[in-house]
């Protein structure tokens, strides 16, 4: 690891071979309001965004010109891709070496997917709107078409805005029993919580991947160690959950 990558706080999940990353603020060059490692170029400096960029990239032994990933529409849509470039949808699939796919978050969950006996990996963007369309399960049967098994994927849910901080309209939280996901909702003390991960593990579990291997960081968005839309009042940066294969690496071989 280079010296300007030495204190970079990328969260990783233990039951993941290839090579991936849930980032934090910690490591970065922005300033301001999205002071840190901020990935997301549209209001902060570019020049900025591409040195953290640089950084997440490097650390994980890939340039920033082998990055897939999405302008993000709160949608369903799975897109397959072979190489790195920039598309419209929600979650990403692949089964080429040497592609490090990136979805953005801010209080949306990240998912990040590995069938490692067939090298097909995946990443999901899932805010309520992912969620409720089970945009977890699109990315299973995504990546089913590309040679994975549903019993053999494993799952990483990386950092979103917990049930507690979640507050919602009663107009939405109908919306997920409508759809069967009433597991999701909570009542605290007259008011309506949504439970975002319980909901993407039931999906998950509902597309055939096993309980035990899906993995939950934990933590919450609105943590000060992460970028939170809403905790911000929608001026803040954005994380990156990314995942990849080396060009060198072999479908079923262990990262060193």
């Amino acid at each position: 690891m280079s010296a300007d990558t030495r204190d970079l706080m990328l969260l990783r999940a233990p039951h993941l071979r290839s090579p991936h990353a849930f980032t934090t603020r910690r490591g970065g060059v922005s300033v301001g309001a999205y002071e840190g490692l901020n990935l997301d170029d549209r209001e902060d400096e570019s020049g900025a965004v591409a040195e953290n960029r640089r950084r997440l990239s490097a650390a994980l032994g890939f340039s920033p010109d082998d990055v897939a990933r999405l302008h993000q529409v709160h949608g369903t849509e799975v897109i397959r891709v072979s190489g790195p470039g920039l598309w419209t949808g929600d979650a990403l699939v692949t089964g080429q070496r040497g592609v490090l796919l990136a979805i953005g978050t801010a209080d949306c969950y990240p998912l990040l997917l590995e069938d490692p006996e067939a090298g097909v990996l995946g990443a999901a963007h899932a805010g309520w709107k992912g969620t409720l369309g089970r945009i977890a399960a699109h990315t299973v049967r995504a990546m089913t078409e590309l040679g994975a098994e549903a019993r053999r994927i494993r799952v990483a849910v990386g950092p979103g805005i917990c049930r507690a901080r979640y507050e919602v309209s009663a107009e939405v939280a109908q919306q997920f029993q409508a759809a069967g996901l009433d597991t999701a909702v909570r009542s605290v003390e007259n008011r309506v919580h949504l439970d975002l991960a319980a909901a993407n593990a039931q999906v998950l579990a509902e597309a055939g991947v096993p309980e035990d291997q899906v993995w939950h960081s934990g933590r919450c968005s609105t943590e000060p160690d992460f970028y939170s839309y809403r905790r911000d009042a929608g001026r803040t940066g954005r994380m990156w959950a990314v995942i990849g294969r080396p060009a060198g690496q072999a479908a079923g071989e262990a990262q060193a």
